[in-house]
């Protein structure tokens, strides 16, 4: 979705806590968890052993990357070549919001929870909007002036099957759709899967639309790094199972915001990626699939942009420059 209010990002940590409630599902879960762990483990950051040549391509890219970068303000890239290890990182550990990026994390944990047993994917969720604020349970609710998918507020009181959210969530950016699963899934849930996914800076502490909890600094944070180890770990079909990592990716390759990353690729080029947009925050993060060849993963976040059009302009030639390297062009 594509928001329209000033957030200023987090600077605070709550204590996160995840637990097991359902006793069938309580060593699978573990099981699931240390597997996601030891995934992190054994993929670093930065992957050892990258020929000296390809290094100093990639030192090429990254100069070229920051002369483009630099003077348009706050930008953090991290490029991630899944051949053969090649990595760029650009202001990667910088913590920002990460506007509806997170909703990545949070189909992630729809799709665990499936897997364990205690959700249904094609279980119903019978549509509301009324939440309660993480801040001090106060109720609110969300503009649907602000959302960028409307269908659904024609539809409260009625059932949606747990896939059609999360199809709704990240295509087309639902915020609806968003804090229905959130409020399923939980939180603290949805970040203790990133910890265990070496991914920990990034992180979802409630919904869109929490003004409460936003007065009070309470936001959702990420860096560039750690959307894109998820996403690196997405395209090794590594997240849950193989079944539900390509379920995602194909969620994902239907995203229907495309001014960002695919803007600056040819056409026909597949890209499974998220976008996240509000005032002055403008990302996009995801797996490109070149024919005949290996993905690799792009994140591009920015911050300060206040011209929208602009901000996905630098991210479509950032996209380009990265392409043309990737393939040798």
């Amino acid at each position: 979705m594509q928001l329209r209010r000033s957030l200023r990002p987090c600077s605070s940590t709550r204590h996160l806590t995840f637990s097991f409630h359902d006793v069938r599902g309580r060593w699978r879960g573990a099981a699931l968890l240390l597997g996601l762990l030891g995934f992190a483990l054994i993929a670093p950051h930065r992957v050892p052993g990258v020929e000296p040549g390809r290094a100093a391509k990639a030192a090429d890219l990254e100069r070229t990357l920051r002369a483009i970068v630099e003077p348009a303000g706050e930008v953090a890239v991290v490029y991630t070549n899944l051949a053969d290890g090649e990595q760029v990182f650009i202001k990667g550990d910088e913590r920002i919001h990460p506007a509806s990026t997170m909703k990545v994390p949070v189909m992630m944990e729809v799709f665990r929870q499936a897997e364990l047993g205690t959700l249904a994917l094609d279980g119903g969720i019978r549509l509301k909007n009324d939440f309660v604020s993480i801040a001090d349970g106060s109720r609110f609710t969300l503009d649907v002036a602000e959302d960028s998918e409307k269908t659904l507020y024609r539809h409260l009181g009625e059932e949606r099957p747990v896939r059609e959210l999360v199809r709704l969530m990240i295509t087309e950016s639902s915020n609806l759709a968003t804090n229905l699963l959130i409020e399923r899934v939980t939180a603290p849930r949805v970040s203790e899967l990133m910890k265990a996914m070496g991914a920990g800076d990034v992180r979802v502490l409630r919904g869109v639309e929490d003004n409460r909890a936003f007065e009070r600094g309470l936001n959702n944070e990420t860096t560039a790094r750690g959307l894109a180890t998820i996403l690196q770990q997405l395209a090794a079909r590594r997240v849950v199972s193989v079944k539900a990592s390509e379920e995602m990716l194909a969620i994902l390759r239907g995203q229907k915001f495309n001014e960002g990353i695919p803007a600056g690729l040819p056409a026909g080029v597949p890209v499974a990626h998220k976008t996240g947009s509000i005032t002055a925050i403008a990302h996009d993060a995801g797996v490109i699939e070149p024919a005949g060849r290996a993905p690799y993963v792009l994140v591009v976040l920015t911050r300060g942009i206040k011209d929208s059009a602009k901000a996905h302009e630098l991210i479509a030639r950032v996209s380009r420059v990265v392409y043309e390297h990737t393939l040798g062009q």
